[in-house]
Order: C-alpha cells, then structure tokens, then sequence
C-alpha cells in the first residue's frame, strides 16, 4: 500500500497505458534517498504484471518487464548496467542490424567483435533492442538509483529514451536529486515528501497508536523510509529531533541496528556491501578467504536489513549498504576488499577491489586499472576508461607512465564530453612531462599524444589561438635543432594539426609557421596546409588549386591513420569541397559521408557530415531537404551532448531566414550565437539588411571582413557581393574595391560557372555595363545557386529597364521573380514585381505557389517518405535514421493522408523533389 502517492501512480499509470497502445514514453522520478521512488518502481511493475480487463486502448498482450538498479560501487565499471538490464535478452541481438548487434555483444561480452569508434551506437542499438522487444508486447524498462549508474550506460539508456516514439516502450527512470544525475529532454516527476494525513495514515497501519504519530512525523520530516525506521526502533531507544538531514539520521539508525549484530553477520554484510552487485558466488569465495560463510547473514534477513534469494544478495535498501560500509574501520574494508579482489574471475571486478585496497602508489594494482582503461576504451565507454587511466595514473611508480596514462584520460575525457576534467587532466600531464629530466625526447609518440591533447583540449574550450601555438610552442621547445626531411611522423602530423587549429582560429601567423616548420620537416609537400597558407596570403589562386590536389590525393586513406586522423581528414575534405564551389561535387561528397555514417553507425560523425549537405541543399534551393538535414543533425547533437555543433547549425537556419525576410527569426540566431561563432549569422543578416533595402547596415556589418577560415566560406564569399550591391546602391562603390578584388581573385581560381557569374555580376555593378551582366546569365545557364542567378537577373533587368530597353526587362525580370517565387524569397519577390511593373508589365502579383503537399510533413516525416518511396523497407529506414521500425511506421502513417496516398506503392507516382 502506498501513502500520498496518488497523482504519481496516475502519472505512471498512464504512461504504462500508452505503451500498452503502442505508444512509447520516458519519465525521470526525482527525490531524496527514502522518499519512496522504488516503492513507484515495485507498484508500477506489479500494475504491469496484473492482467488488464476491458481495457480498448491495449490487445491483452502481457508486459514484458526489464529492470536495472544503479549500484555506487560498480559507478566506474563501463556498461556494468546494460549488461544487467540486457543480459536476459540477449537471444534478441541476432534481430538487429551487424553494427548494433556487434556493439551489445562487445558490450555482453558474447562475441569476438571488436567496437567502432561511435560511443553513440551503444544507445542506437539500445532503442532497437528495445523496439525489436516491444513486436511482441508491450515493454516497461525501470532504472532505479540511476545516480549510480556507470556514464556508458547512462548515456545509453538516455539515448534511447529520447527518441522512443511509437515502440510501445515505457522507461521510467528514479534518480537522488542531490546527486548530479541529469537527463534532458526526459520529463521529471518530483516527489514531495508525505503530509501530516498520509504520515499518519502509514502510521497507522503499522499499528503505532496515535499518539505517537505527532513525534515520528516531526522527527520523520514526511521521509516515508525515516517513518518506517524511525517507527521500528522506537521500542528500542527513544529519538529526539535533529537538526541533521533526514538520511543522515536515517542512516545513522540503520547502523545503529546494525551495530547490534553479531560480528560474524556484520563482517559478511560488508563483503556484500564491499560487492555491491549481489554476486553470490563471488561473495562465497570471498567470505570463505575471511572465514565466514551464508549462514552468517541468518540475523540480517531475519531483521529485515537484507534478503537472500535467486542466486543474489539484496539489501533493503541502498541506505543499508551505505551504513554498513561507513560504520566498518579501515582496516577491516581494506581485507574484505583484498579478499574479493583474490576471488574475483572478472578482470574488471578484481582491478576495482585492487584500487579500493591501494593505500599509496601500486604499480601492480597500476597496470591492472589501465588493462581495465583499455577494455572500457575498447567498449567506447570512454568517461569510465578515462576515470579509470587516471587512477593507474595516481597509483604508477612510474613518472612517464603516469604522464602518458594522464593524457590517455584528458583524451578520453574530451571524447566523453567532459571538457573541464579533460582539460585539468590535460593540464597535468602536460606540468609532469615538461618536469622530467628530458621530457618525452626519447618518445615522441607519448609527447605528440600530450601536446595534441592539451591542444584538442584548448580548442574544445574555446582557445583556438592556444590550441595552435600551444603546439607550436611545444614542438619548437622538444626539436629545436631538427634537420630538414628528419621530424619524426608524429611531428609532421601535429604541425598538420596546428595548421587548422591557426586556420580555425583566422590566425594567419600560426598558419604560416606551421605551413613553413612542415615544409622543412616533411619529406614531401602537404598540398593541404600549403593551401590553406596561399588563402591566408588572399592567394586564391594558387591555394585553390593546392586544396584540389588534397582532395584528389586522397582516394579515402592512403596508409593507415587513426580514428582520430581519419575523421580530422574527412571533415577537411567535406569543408575544402564547399570552398572550391563546386557544389554538385561537394553535394555528392557530403552525401556519400552520410550514407556511410548511417550505415556504420557513426551517430557522433553524424552532425557534421549533415551540417555540410543541408549547406549544399540550401545552395541548390532545395529549403526543405536542408531543413530536414538541419534537424536531424540538431536532434542527434542535442541527444549527444555536442553543444558547440548544435549552435553552429544556426548558420544554415539563419541563411534560409534571411532570404525568406525573416527578420524575426534571424535575429532571434544571432541572439542565441556567441560572438566567437557569430560569422555564419552575420552574414544572414548582411543578406537580410540588403533584401529589406537597409543598405547601411548591410554595408557596415562584417566590415572589416573576418580573417582567416571565416573569409573563405562560402557564406563570407557571397557576403562579399552582397556588401558590393550595398556600396553601390549606397552611391559609395569605392567602399567595395576590396571586396570585388576578393571576389574576383576566387572567381578566377574556381572552375565553378556560378562564381564567375556573380563576380562578372559585381563588376557590372560598379561599372555600370551591361556587357558582363550578359556574360554572367550565360554562365548561370551551366546551372547553380538559383538564388544567385535569380539576384543577377533582378539586377539586369534593372539596367535595362533603366536604359528603356523594358522588352528585354521584362523576359530576365520574369524569370527572376519565377525564382524568387520558388524560394519563398519574399523580399525580393517585392522588388521583381516592383520592376516588373516599372517596366510595364499591366498585372504583376508576387505569390508564394500553391502549397506543395510535402510542405505538410515534417522534416522527418519527409526523410522517411522519401527513403520509403526509393525503396527501402521500414527496417532499412530506421537503421539509416536511428529510429525504431515502430517509429519509421509511425511516421509513414500520419505522412500518407497528408500526401493523398495509402501506401508505399502511390508513393512512386509523386513528385517528392
């Protein structure tokens, strides 16, 4: 029976109601240790087992039910939790798709598979496993104590959580709200404490008399664990209030109660607690090693303090295990430690034992806890390696392993998400390797691997200037003698590295110095940073061509890279594609990085790859495909943790805004972006000013252009014309000589028909000429940007119109607002007809056209329709989605009547474009 509890039951009931219609659901219960969020759980999953009568929502189907309880001491130990929510349905890893099921078996320890680099694949595979379980019935997955929860495993769960849909899955999760555990984008349910009514009526049923009630309760605070207890030892000693918290006062009866066990009961109750996981065969070894044995726990089962049943050891409560472990000496915890690490069979296990014992540096325990760091990496759960590495870093004897464990951490940190312990940890293996004798001379791998740390670390933090000379600093400090063509690999990779940090940063000098210490170390040229070094000169023509040969010389890896390297490369590749301007290259390259990270399951590659393809869909005109990608990529950087990535994605939203005249929306992108990642937006508004006719602002912004990476985005470079069609509208074209220079030295590098376009548009604008205007609509004809050629058009057929040439006029300026129509470009809707009526065209009305039914599905439900209509099945689509089947189903479903279809046939007669 639970007391003041109605409203939540009605909350869980209904959720557990919704999966039993096929609708999925997640919930966090939130609370002070004792205020009954397992009471929920146990009543919830009793609700589940009850069978279900006249229920229509539900087909009778019985509830599978999955559980999981976070324990502290296993908080360290990767995955520790998946494996106990999972492992009795790992018969179901065989339904899902390779990657998936090869990352559950790495993480159950079934299989032989090695992980792949994606720490996200764990939570894909989750949600599947789950779907695949909910084909059956209905699925209720509870995680108590999430608090204690290893982070692989959190994050996992929270993953699959977020995008649950229509599975018929219901997660609630109970976490401490005191214990930094936080899941965004869950719903939470506090629980409040208990009123006087309810205290009372709990109380009571425990048959205390009434008179007594007033004092439990006050002692009791509404705790309903403090009542129960503080009620049973009553009889044995009288409570006075405290001002301690409740759980504190709460604990210290249960050691009080505990203290008056028998010794023999007391040392097997630490075993367990020491345990933590209720392994019973684990803790029989142990207690026999201590000379104990099960019948010693005879007296706590019988007081109620712990059970023993199933082939596990339970305490009643958490709170239990916490008193019995913090009413035991010293000594005492440190034998009941070495006797289940000499017992443990799970290397794991035995490394953690070892460190609870370590009372000063073990070089024995050391390199146990790193082999235990390298099975966690390998699981890509990254922040427990990272814990781990750095607890063999405090334990090693050894100053350039520890130094070398320290950087390992900070890097496992950084992929975790963990900026601010990455960049402590960082810090101090970087103060130990420049504290050695002859630092890391005679290692440079190790030395590379502290300095690209400290530098990664830097960069994720916002240094991007220390990021690079930090490494130049430091590569200058450990070979400042080196012979040309002599600097070992590691060297030459780090300069590469310091060459896009510098370019990153829009710091010219950093580029320089990098490009020019590679260009002595290295054994051949680096066409790359020798680009990237001609841009920052304003060397478009001799840079261009060097990012070209990068691109080229790159038939995906020649010789073996890393993870790391390998993915630095392919986001290079992706940028330097959008730089060259060939859009239908860079368009085809984009999609092949998204094709492949959805079918190796690289969630966390994922947002870039996206981020450029919406750049490409938007340059091609296509809005809603780059909106798609945009959201996709904003719902997998939100789930993920990748808060810089998710505020860089303003920059697609914002362009699409201004040339819509948004006004309201651009401003609203510019308000949420720092400063420090602003330029993307600025050049939103820049094009927004210039719609609306405030040329001064669109003039002044941005003035003087950004240095750097910022300069030669495509973004920058179509500001660049924009600020030119401002000067001269302004009557002031000599405020846009640098900018046309600019333009026009790009143009010349670039095979791209579009960009020779608009600089021959920008000259003819300040030279007031007709003849390039004709020379850039021919250009335009070989196809690109269709805001651009619309934009040239509207700007010729103003000349002509102005040199009373209106028959000519009217054929461009039609055409333009055709265009213009098309994009919903509204401002420059108004000005094409503006002109088409200047120039005597009798009835001349911007519209939007008519809604196309796509315009009615959401940006998902459009992925889905799209990746239905081409063929794949529903279970094809989730895959490449991160979705469940359900959900792919879900969405064809509500997009179907919306397209005035009934099924995946009639798609193929409709005009998706």
């Amino acid at each position: 029976m639970l007391y003041g509890r109605t409203a939540e039951q009605g909350r869980l009931a209904r959720l557990l109601a919704a999966a039993r219609a096929g609708r999925s659901g997640a919930l966090l219960l939130r609370g002070e240790a004792g205020i009954g969020k397992t009471a929920l759980l146990d009543w919830l999953a009793g609700t589940a087992a009850a069978p279900v009568h006249g229920d229509a929502t539900g087909d009778g189907r019985e509830v599978r039910v999955l559980r999981v309880t976070g324990v502290e001491p296993e908080a360290d130990l990767a995955f520790g939790g998946l494996v106990q929510l999972l492992w009795p349905v790992q018969d179901r890893l065989n339904a899902l798709p390779e990657p998936q099921a090869a990352a559950l078996r790495a993480v159950l320890g079934t299989g032989r598979e090695q992980r792949g680099p994606d720490r996200f694949l764990t939570g894909l595979a989750v949600l599947t496993v789950l779907a695949e379980l909910a084909e059956d019935g209905p699925v209720l997955c509870l995680v108590d104590d999430a608090q204690w929860l290893d982070r692989a495993t959190a994050e996992a769960l929270l993953f699959a959580a977020r995008r649950l849909a229509a599975e018929g899955v219901a997660m609630v999760l109970a976490g401490r709200d005191d214990d930094g555990f936080t899941a965004p984008g869950i719903p939470e349910l506090p629980l409040p404490r208990l009123d006087f009514e309810d205290s009372s009526r709990l109380l009571a049923d425990r048959g205390r008399a009434p008179a007594l009630h007033s004092q439990i309760i006050t002692e009791s605070a509404g705790n309903p664990l403090a009542l129960i207890e503080f009620d049973a030892a009553r009889s044995d000693q009288p409570h006075q209030h405290s001002p301690l918290p409740v759980a504190d006062r709460v604990s210290s009866a249960f050691r009080a109660r505990i203290g008056g066990l028998p010794e023999r009961t007391r040392l097997m109750m630490l075993i367990a607690a020491a345990e933590g996981r209720g392994d019973l065969p684990l803790l029989l070894r142990a207690s026999e090693l201590l000379g104990v044995d099960l019948g010693d726990l005879a007296e706590a089962e019988r007081t109620g303090l712990m059970y023993v049943m199933g082939g596990a050891v339970t305490f009643r409560h958490p709170l239990i295990a916490s008193a019995t472990y913090q009413g035991a000496v010293l000594a005492r915890r440190i034998a009941v430690h070495r006797a289940l690490a000499e017992a443990a069979t799970d290397p794991d296990c035995r490394a953690r034992h070892l460190l609870a014992v370590a009372t000063g540096p073990d070089q024995e325990a050391a390199l146990e806890l790193a082999a235990a760091a390298g099975r966690a990496r390998g699981r890509t759960a990254y922040a427990a390696a990272s814990g781990l590495f750095g607890q063999a870093a405090r334990l090693t004897t050894d100053p350039r392993q520890r130094t070398s464990w320290l950087a390992e951490a900070a890097a496992l940190a950084l992929a975790a998400g963990h900026a601010a312990q990455a960049d402590r940890l960082a810090q101090e293996a970087g103060e130990l390797a420049d504290g050695l004798v002859d630092g890391l001379a005679d290692d440079p791998a190790a030395g590379a691997r502290v300095a690209s740390v400290r530098a990664a670390v830097a960069f994720e933090l916002g240094d991007r200037n220390e990021a690079a000379h930090g490494l130049l600093a430091r590569l200058g400090n450990a070979a400042p003698n080196t012979a040309p063509n002599t600097a070992p690999p590691e060297a030459s990779g780090l300069l590469r590295t310091a060459a896009a940090y510098g370019w990153l940063a829009g710091d010219a000098d950093a580029v320089r110095t990098a490009a020019a210490r590679l260009a002595t170390a290295a054994s051949a040229a680096d066409p790359l940073v020798e680009g990237l070094e001609r841009l920052c000169e304003d060397d478009a023509e001799h840079g261009l061509p060097l990012l070209t040969r990068f691109l080229e010389g790159r038939p995906d890896t020649t010789g073996p890279r890393d993870a790391d390297e390998e993915q630095a490369v392919r986001m290079l590749a992706l940028t330097c594609g959008l730089l060259l301007g060939d859009d239908e290259a860079a368009h085809a390259r984009a999609s092949a990085e998204v094709r492949r990270c959805r079918s190796q399951a690289l969630i966390g590659q994922l947002p870039y790859a996206l981020d450029v393809l919406a750049q490409t869909h938007l340059l091609a005109g296509h809005h809603r495909d780059a909106e798609a990608a945009v959201t996709e990529a904003e719902e997998i950087a939100r789930d993920t943790g990748m808060h810089r990535r998710l505020v860089r994605l303003g920059a697609v939203r914002a362009r699409m805004a201004a040339i819509e005249g948004d006004a309201r929306r651009v401003r609203e992108l510019a308000d949420a972006t720092p400063p420090a990642l602003r330029t993307g937006v600025d050049c939103a508004l820049v094009l927004l000013d210039l719609g609306l006719g405030d040329f001064g602002s669109a003039l002044s912004r941005l003035d003087p252009p950004p240095p750097g990476p910022d300069r030669y985005t495509w973004l920058s470079l179509s500001t660049a014309a924009d600020r030119i069609e401002a000067a001269v509208r302004l009557g002031q074209p000599e405020r846009a000589e640098e900018a046309l220079r600019h333009c026009e030295s790009w143009a010349r590098a670039t095979t791209a028909p579009w960009a020779q376009a608009v600089a021959l548009r920008c000259r003819a604008l300040i030279d007031d000429r007709p003849g390039p205007y004709a020379q850039a609509l021919h250009l335009h004809e070989k196809g690109g940007r269709p805001f651009e050629r619309a934009r040239t058009e509207l700007l010729y057929g103003e000349w002509l119109r102005r040199a009373r040439r209106p028959n000519e006029a009217r054929d461009v300026l039609r055409s333009a607002l055709a265009a213009f129509e098309r994009l919903r470009a509204e401002p420059w809707m108004r000005r094409a007809a503006a002109e088409l009526r200047a120039a005597g065209e009798r009835r001349v009305a911007a519209r939007v056209p008519a809604e196309n039914p796509i315009d009615r599905l959401t940006p998902q439900e459009l992925q889905v329709v799209r990746l239905a209509r081409g063929g794949s099945s529903s279970r094809e689509i989730a895959a490449q989605l991160f979705l469940s089947r359900r959900t792919v189903e879900h969405h064809l479903y509500k997009a179907y009547p919306k397209l005035g279809v009934g099924s995946r046939r009639e798609l193929a007669r409709l005009d998706l474009g």
